[in-house]
């Protein structure tokens, strides 16, 4: 019976020799865990596979390094997390543009009752939300929907304490605005 290895173990031999074995054992370990919790960030599963891919690419090119301080699935959060920022933020005026193009084109007059059932179920707050940058949503995911503290909160998105704060009244104030 083979010895499972620890998670530091695979991180330095990926690091040391470029142990494709470990490298995929750590894939294995992780790579499903991750993809569910982006997931939970960004419906679309094209990008939630490609920022998966990209966090453990970074992995493999020693690019992202582990530093011992903490577990092996917040480091890789973190990494998975910014990723998804990044993809976020660059399809984001693109992506904005592509679906008002796409509902201009399959545009069906909706009736009233369809128009105040849809306000009812998606509402203003559902469009106060996708207008946030990805940061601000991702302070409020994290903080409010995970529960996360801000400390948690912190550590899991890599940002100061004091940031996380920020972007957290930054947040509210905005969909307060919008909602008023």
């Amino acid at each position: 019976m083979r010895e499972t290895r620890s998670d530091g173990d695979l991180l330095r031999a990926i690091a040391a020799d470029g142990d494709r074995r470990a490298f995929e054992e750590l894939y294995r370990r992780y790579a499903p865990w991750l993809g569910a919790r982006l997931r939970g960030r960004c419906a679309d599963a094209g990008i939630v596979d490609d920022v998966v891919q990209e966090t453990f690419l970074a992995v493999w090119r020693g690019s992202a390094r582990y530093r011992e301080e903490g577990d092996v699935a917040g480091w890789l959060w973190r990494i998975g997390s910014r990723r998804l920022i990044d993809a976020l933020r660059g399809d984001g005026a693109r992506g904005r543009l592509r679906q008002a193009l796409g509902r201009l084109r399959h545009r069906d007059e909706a009736s009233a009752e369809e128009r105040v059932l849809a306000g009812v179920e998606h509402g203003d707050l559902a469009g106060a939300l996708v207008r946030l940058s990805p940061e601000l949503r991702a302070v409020l995911q994290a903080t409010v929907i995970d529960g996360l503290t801000t400390r948690e909160a912190s550590v899991l998105l890599g940002i100061p304490p004091g940031t996380v704060k920020t972007r957290a009244l930054r947040a509210r104030k905005q969909l307060r605005e919008e909602l008023a």
